[in-house]
């Protein structure tokens, strides 16, 4: 599913039209890249958890030429579904 089909979906079961399903898509995805930024989780009871990972530098290797590359610190974001979710992709497959 891609977003174009997220917000079709959205619009159907909300009976929005498609122009206010993409706002609302649209600002959700908004509000979670502002949370994250700032540092914090995003809790949705029965779907799952996004939350910011730090990862600490490392050294890697280019594997075309062997040579050592330095790998800097960075944020990562994660997701960790909930039961819900687990339970809907295992009931419904």
């Amino acid at each position: 599913m891609n977003k174009n089909e997220l917000v079709s979906a959205v619009a159907e079961k909300s009976s929005l039209s498609k122009q206010d399903a993409t706002s609302a898509v649209d600002a959700v995805f908004e509000a979670l890249q502002d949370a994250m930024a700032k540092g914090d989780d995003v809790r949705l009871v029965g779907f799952g958890t996004f939350s910011v990972s730090h990862r600490a530098a490392s050294k890697g290797r280019n594997p075309s030429t062997g040579a050592e590359v330095d790998i800097p610190a960075r944020n990562v974001p994660k997701f960790a579904p909930g039961k819900g979710l687990k339970d809907a992709v295992n009931t419904k497959g």
